[in-house]
């Protein structure tokens, strides 16, 4: 059975812990700061991160093209059935 809604993607929020040096620490503070300047809403630099890496992501050329790639590479045959 087919019906026109796709299956609706895993929303659940996966924690991950990393480690980053000092330096790295110190200007995610600093830009949070600045964030609390402009937006005039205090966040923490953790609460930053998620949005960070997802322009980050967004705006690399290379990693889209080698993501799509790999999605075309793995993706299933399409199985057309005639009745």
């Amino acid at each position: 059975m087919t019906i026109k809604l796709k299956q609706l993607p895993n929303r659940e929020a996966k924690k991950l812990t990393i480690a980053i040096p000092p330096q790295i620490f110190g200007d995610l503070e600093d830009y949070a700061a600045i964030y609390a300047e402009v937006y005039g809403s205090k966040e923490q630099p953790a609460a930053l991160v998620p949005s960070m890496l997802e322009a980050f992501l967004a705006s690399d050329t290379g990693f889209k093209r080698a993501q799509k790639e790999r999605q075309q590479y793995n993706a299933p045959s399409s199985q057309v059935t005639e009745q």
